[in-house]
């Protein structure tokens, strides 16, 4: 099997990597996939991405890192992905993934009206999420972590928001056959999102978020975490099969 890529955009806090790890580890547990399946690849500090028909399938991580920025290594990454949907390789992006993968394709990103969107959120799924591969086993409604300033303001031309949350109409978006992105984080346990929103406390206050109900709003999210799996199986899986056959 060729390796599964994880695009490594960005790192956790050192006070919560030193506690619970950093993306790589949660995206391997969230997939179930071993080491000798997944090449970690950091474009934040300037490693190469491989050619894209090296690989099975890729997720794009979460980066303190802004998308309007416009930074090298991530229009590079931009470059990359535009290569990757020319073959259809199976492209996962989450959260600064998602807007990448957004950009890249012709999107539109900017920072989210009304400020920061954080904490375990209530997500609706659109009707036509019944018929996705991936979503059709989402109920109507459900929780998901998320922390972001920036959105996806404008999906590019064919893309199909799948989920929304009250403030965020594409948190959940499909891009083509085997392409997908999530605004908020199926990696995330209900320790690291705690973990995060005591980080943020102060700017929560001052942005009139008070930190103590957000804790309390935080529970486990059981189908925004099977997303990986259903990724995995329904995309990178299926991909292997069809090319071997």
């Amino acid at each position: 099997m060729k390796p599964v890529l994880i695009i490594r955009t960005g790192r956790a806090p050192d006070v919560i990597s030193e506690r619970h790890g950093d993306f790589p580890r949660w995206f391997r547990l969230g997939l179930r996939l071993r080491d000798p399946h997944v090449r970690i690849v950091d474009v934040e500090k300037g490693d190469d991405l491989p050619d894209p028909l090296a690989c099975a399938g890729a997720v794009i991580t979460g980066s303190a890192s802004m998308v309007t920025e416009r930074l090298p290594w991530s229009e590079r990454t931009a470059g990359w992905i535009r290569n990757a949907m020319d073959i259809d390789l199976p492209l996962l992006g989450v959260c600064y993934g998602h807007q990448l993968m957004s950009h890249a394709l012709g999107g539109r990103v900017d920072y989210l009206e009304g400020g920061r969107e954080m904490g375990t959120i209530p997500l609706e799924t659109h009707a036509h999420a019944a018929h996705d591969p991936v979503a059709t086993n989402l109920p109507g409604r459900f929780h998901a972590h998320t922390t972001h300033e920036q959105a996806v303001l404008e999906l590019p031309a064919g893309a199909r928001a799948l989920a929304r949350s009250a403030r965020d109409p594409h948190h959940l978006v499909r891009y083509g056959r085997h392409a997908v992105s999530t605004q908020f984080h199926p990696e995330f346990s209900a320790e690291v999102m705690r973990a995060y929103i005591r980080r943020k406390q102060d700017a929560l206050r001052a942005e009139g978020q008070p930190a103590d109900a957000l804790l309390a709003a935080v529970v486990p999210t059981p189908e925004a975490t099977a997303l990986l799996r259903g990724f995995l199986r329904e995309h990178v899986r299926a991909a292997c099969e069809l090319s071997a056959a």
